[in-house]
């Protein structure tokens, strides 16, 4: 079960809308980072949660940051017709799977199957 061209094009516009909406995001971060000047508390605890927070905020950029290259990885296999293929099995990705996660590599039993197995090897 092949994509048609029309879900093609509308998976192209649903990532493309999503990596843009998250550059924004990042573009915004950077500039308030930048723009905050360091400011030192004389309570040690409200430094420590000024830290924790700035921590969070970094590791919460970081993921979107990876979601981005998986969002141009998607659109890459969307040009190259590799887009909606298991990289494991070479079957299809549901189109519900797709919709869910559209940058998916693994239809749902072979990403089954890696998730087990990656339990299996921490247990």
């Amino acid at each position: 079960m092949a994509l048609t061209k029309k879900q093609l094009a509308e998976f192209e516009t649903q990532l493309t809308d999503w990596k843009a909406e998250l550059e924004i995001g990042q573009s915004d971060n950077v500039q308030s980072m930048t723009g905050q000047e360091q400011t030192a508390f004389p309570d040690p605890t409200d430094q420590a949660t000024m830290e924790t927070d700035r921590n969070f905020d970094l590791r919460i950029k970081d993921r979107e940051r990876k979601l981005i290259k998986k969002i141009d990885q998607a659109i890459t296999r969307i040009h190259d017709g590799e887009f909606g293929e298991c990289e494991s099995c070479g079957g299809d990705i549901s189109v519900k799977r797709l919709h869910a996660r559209p940058v998916t590599t693994l239809c749902i039993e072979c990403k089954t199957a890696q998730e087990q197995e990656e339990r299996t090897r921490l247990d």
